[in-house]
């Protein structure tokens, strides 16, 4: 059995959480049958993800060429390459939904995966307009493309960028594009010194790559008449929180998933002892906040 802590990501970041899940799907793909799984440790200031595989030799740069591998396999994948943003026509994506479910197979469900998570065809707003992820962050306004965006990650992401991501602190060094989900992508012109749009965004590349392939693990889900994502709250008068669990005990990728949708971590406060009985030892919450037509997550807090 071999263990890497992957030192770059803190647990109590939204985007270093997506990161770290994001990292364990990849790498159960990699090692489909050396029981994978993932917890978190306290070090460094921080919670930082402790990959696990059932291999004895497995070391930080092999890890890092095999995720790197893996990764490479979904340029030009239809999953990323469908439309630039979500805001195309309810028709347009059930064409692409009834695409993914009659190529996908029991080893192969990426594309069904990614869609499902990105939106439904069946819930729209007062406009028609088709309902879609609470992890959206942009739709096209200033060239930011939700999609397009990923799809350029996944183009031009390569092993030192997740090399600075996973085993490095984060110094922000890369130029865009940024999904958006670092609190640090809040650039508000009343929080900042100098004009942001004279400030070009700086990010970490490879985070936002591993974050990525995080979202399937957060399928949308219609409820009456609107379109819940997995982990997402929306609460009158209190906004749109997204709760998220930090495990002690090594949890497989079917486990985490399972994990990332407990009703307990949706409570205004949350039953600690029934989440410790879980192996789940701490709670963060951050905040969707809309800037214009940008989207952006706060620090996260634990609950």
């Amino acid at each position: 059995m071999s263990e890497l802590i992957l030192k770059g990501l803190n647990g109590a970041n939204p985007l270093g959480f997506l990161a770290a899940i994001g990292t364990l799907r990849v790498a159960t793909a990699v090692w489909s049958s050396k029981r994978v799984k993932l917890k978190w440790k306290q070090g460094s200031g921080g919670w930082r993800p402790s990959i696990s595989v059932a291999v004895s030799d497995l070391h930080e740069d092999l890890f890092l060429e095999k995720i790197n591998e893996k990764l490479q396999e979904m340029s030009g994948h239809p999953a990323f390459s469908f439309a630039k943003d979500l805001s195309i026509g309810i028709d347009e994506f059930r064409s692409r939904l009834i695409q993914s479910f009659t190529t996908a197979t029991f080893e192969n469900h990426v594309f069904s995966d990614y869609l499902s998570a990105f939106a439904s065809d069946v819930v729209t707003d007062e406009k028609g307009v088709m309902s879609d992820t609470a992890f959206r962050t942009m739709s096209g306004a200033g060239h930011q493309h939700f999609i397009g965006f990923m799809q350029e990650l996944v183009e031009e992401t390569h092993k030192s960028h997740l090399s600075s991501a996973l085993l490095e602190t984060w110094e922000y060094q890369d130029d865009k594009p940024s999904m958006r989900w670092d609190p640090c992508d809040d650039r508000r012109y009343a929080l900042r010194w100098g004009e942001p749009s004279k400030d070009p965004i700086k990010t970490v590349r490879g985070a936002n790559r591993l974050a990525v392939e995080a979202l399937p693990l957060f399928p949308t889900i219609p409820v009456g008449k609107r379109l819940e994502t997995t982990g997402f709250t929306q609460k009158k008068g209190q906004g749109v929180n997204w709760s998220w669990p930090i495990w002690t005990a090594p949890a497989s990728l079917d486990v985490v998933r399972s994990l990332l949708s407990l009703k307990e971590l949706q409570e205004e406060i949350p039953d600690r002892d029934k989440l410790y009985s879980m192996g789940i030892y701490e709670v963060f919450r951050c905040q969707r906040i809309s800037q214009g037509k940008y989207r952006n997550f706060t620090p996260a807090v634990p609950v």
